[in-house]
């Protein structure tokens, strides 16, 4: 019991949440396996669980712990990648992909209907992207043409789809983009292990091509501590229409 350790200047949560950071930042408790229970917690610093709790959503809503039902509290691995959206879309370099799932549905998110996608079932191809170290950093969710050429659909578990597009000189054409933030649910929750709820930042897009009738529609999903996206504008001086 470490009772008589916490600091009498600060609430009880306030000492408890500054051993459990120290503690991870000196690699006390590791990312690879959970921190002890509530429970055990409550008996090692002589405070109730109510407090414990307290302690443990402070440092959840600083992006320090993660709950994963099931499996326990984990700290939370300080990666963010940054994505130029300027760099030709996805020509990530080191990226590694999985296939998750190749279906046939309709688009159901609302948000996207802002890029007015077709009502009827479309192709729908699931990947997870990895950089070097394997660790999961995006989920993409494609949706095209349901009668794209089998030849092109088997090149998708292998590479991004429009790097497999473009091997069949079909070209990218113009780009949309939209930046949310959503509540990580469902597969995108499981892929991350992170709890229903998470926040989640999403890069929804749509891609015309050369090709007519070949329209890509999809949605990125990161945990939002994981992933950030650049964007650089040349400004015109020479244009009226930008000077004040």
């Amino acid at each position: 019991m470490i009772n008589s350790q916490l600091r009498a200047s600060s609430s009880l949560h306030e000492s408890v949440r500054e051993e459990i950071l120290k503690r991870i930042t000196n690699g006390t408790y590791l990312p690879s396996v959970p921190i002890p229970s509530t429970a055990m917690l409550s008996e090692e610093f002589g405070v109730s669980p109510i407090t414990i709790k307290r302690a443990l959503r402070d440092l959840q809503a600083l992006g320090v712990l993660t709950a994963v039902a099931g499996k326990g509290t984990f700290v939370k691995e300080q990666r963010q990648f940054l994505i130029d959206l300027d760099a030709g879309m996805f020509s990530w370099e080191k990226a590694s992909i999985r296939l998750f799932s190749v279906t046939r549905e309709k688009i159901t998110d609302p948000t996207m209907r802002l890029f007015k996608p077709p009502g009827g079932s479309m192709l729908c191809v699931r990947k997870i992207i990895s950089f070097g170290d394997k660790v999961p950093a995006v989920y993409d969710s494609t949706y095209l043409s349901s009668d794209v050429d089998g030849e092109i659909i088997d090149e998708f578990g292998e590479r991004l789809v429009t790097d497999a597009l473009s091997r069949h000189a079909i070209r990218i054409r113009s780009v949309s983009h939209l930046i949310d933030a959503a509540p990580a649910a469902g597969e995108a929750a499981e892929v991350f292990a992170i709890p229903n709820g998470y926040p989640m930042l999403r890069r929804l897009y749509k891609f015309t091509t050369s090709k007519p009738g070949v329209t890509v529609f999809g949605v990125l999903q990161s945990p939002f501590d994981r992933l950030a996206y650049t964007l650089n504008v040349q400004s015109d001086r020479k244009n009226p229409a930008l000077k004040k």
